[in-house]
């Protein structure tokens, strides 16, 4: 439970420096920064939803085709057509949450039929060890916006 507690936590956090980002502010790329607000904000909802359905085969996952906006590798320089506006974003995260939840009880401690591996480095065998690291993922990405957000308002 209290990988479900870490993951509640970390996105109160997100939706928190969410709060802070001026109207304008989401689509400014200020120099040092790799990407902006919006893709941060869509990279972390497109990440949970690959995560969830790495580790469990019966999650559904929502906003698939966002994946060519907010996947790895992907920038808003390289976009081609309309990317999901502030609020779809807001709302898929709200959203996203009770699934995620729900669809993790009573599965963390599942064995992987094959451990997720990020790089030479990270061999994950569990639900929990995957869910662990997505909590990570959604804090250092939130790291970024907090960041974006002082840069871009100062």
């Amino acid at each position: 439970m209290a990988t479900i507690e870490q993951l509640k936590f970390a996105r109160m956090y997100t939706m928190g420096r969410l709060s802070q980002a001026k109207e304008d502010a989401w689509d400014k790329q200020p120099t040092g920064f790799n990407n902006t607000i919006r893709w941060n904000v869509g990279h972390i909802y497109i990440s949970l939803e690959q995560f969830a359905t790495r580790v469990l085969p019966s999650y559904e996952p929502q906003h698939n085709e966002w994946d060519a906006f907010f996947g790895m590798g992907t920038s808003p320089a390289k976009w081609e057509g309309q990317a999901p506006s502030k609020e779809e974003l807001l709302v898929a995260l709200q959203e996203q949450l009770p699934r995620v939840v729900q669809a993790l009880e009573g599965n963390l401690g599942q064995t992987l039929p094959e451990p997720l591996k990020i790089g030479d480095m990270l061999t994950m065998g569990t639900v929990d060890a995957v869910m662990q690291f997505a909590i990570w993922h959604e804090g250092l990405h939130a790291g970024v916006i907090h960041g974006l957000n002082r840069a871009i308002g100062e």
